[in-house]
């Protein structure tokens, strides 16, 4: 894997948690977006989390598309309540195309 090429990282639905997260798991830390699924198919992201010695590598950034592209294939209905996953909508608006749940924005 060629430095700041995360593309290749597996996500992984960790369901095995009190609090359930989507991980990627990368030379023995864990980067994770903790998030509530619904009954309805609402997706709540609720806390982002990239270890101190990770950050400024773009693993972020790499989780939120990650995590987006999941919800847009299992057709839920997101809500962005973790403020750096709102950030990055914000910044990138055409990724919450189509998955954003209904009375929620991204503009700035």
């Amino acid at each position: 894997m060629q430095k700041n090429d995360w593309s290749q990282l597996e996500l992984i639905n960790n369901t095995d948690r009190p609090k359930k997260r989507f991980e990627l798991h990368l030379e023995n830390e864990i980067i994770f977006i903790e998030y509530i699924l619904t009954k309805d198919s609402s997706i709540y992201l609720t806390h982002t989390e990239v270890p101190k010695s990770m950050e400024g590598k773009g693993l972020g950034s790499t989780i939120v598309k990650k995590v987006l592209k999941y919800i847009q294939e299992k057709g839920y209905k997101m809500v962005p309540l973790c403020p750096f996953v709102a950030v990055y909508l914000k910044r990138h608006p055409e990724a919450a195309d189509g998955i954003l749940k209904e009375g929620y924005s991204v503009k700035g």
